[in-house]
């Protein structure tokens, strides 16, 4: 059974005809080719696939594409700058080398946004709070914590 949705993905409404049972997840990754919300675990536990829906992180492997149906989601695609170059998070984390492999990248950076959004000027505590749901097997967190922290610092 297909259902219609619309949503706004990044500020562009997109209109589809979905299964049912399609999480929002494959619905980024497959129908809209926004490759970069990553699938990790599909049980909700590492956090890869976060994207930020109307505004607060959701976990999109445990949420299904209909769920989202009139929501606004954002994805790490619609952190860059209108001219495509970096946004202030992404650049603070590449200064900072945050990150390794990347592939948990996505799903730490839509948790930072969330928290940036709610709170301009996090402690320490503050974001390793907000980032501990999500897992990185490269990284100490340090350079994370750190990258999130110059992000706040830099305005983002």
């Amino acid at each position: 059974m297909s259902i219609e949705v619309t949503l706004t993905v990044n500020g562009v409404t997109r209109t589809a005809s979905v299964e049912a049972r399609r999480t929002l997840a494959d619905f980024l990754r497959e129908d809209l080719e926004l490759t970069g919300t990553h699938l990790g675990c599909e049980h909700g536990v590492c956090g890869a696939c976060t994207v930020t829906v109307n505004g607060a992180s959701a976990r999109s492997c445990l949420m299904l594409a209909v769920q989202a149906d009139g929501a606004d989601v954002r994805t790490i695609e619609g952190l860059l700058e209108p001219d495509g170059s970096l946004g202030v998070l992404q650049q603070a984390c590449a200064d900072s080398h945050a990150f390794q492999c990347g592939f948990c990248t996505p799903g730490f950076l839509m948790t930072a946004t969330e928290l940036l959004a709610e709170n301009a000027t996090p402690t320490e505590d503050d974001v390793r709070e907000a980032i501990s749901g999500n897992l990185c097997r490269c990284t100490g967190y340090e350079s994370i914590v750190q990258a999130v922290m110059l992000a706040a610092e830099r305005g983002a």
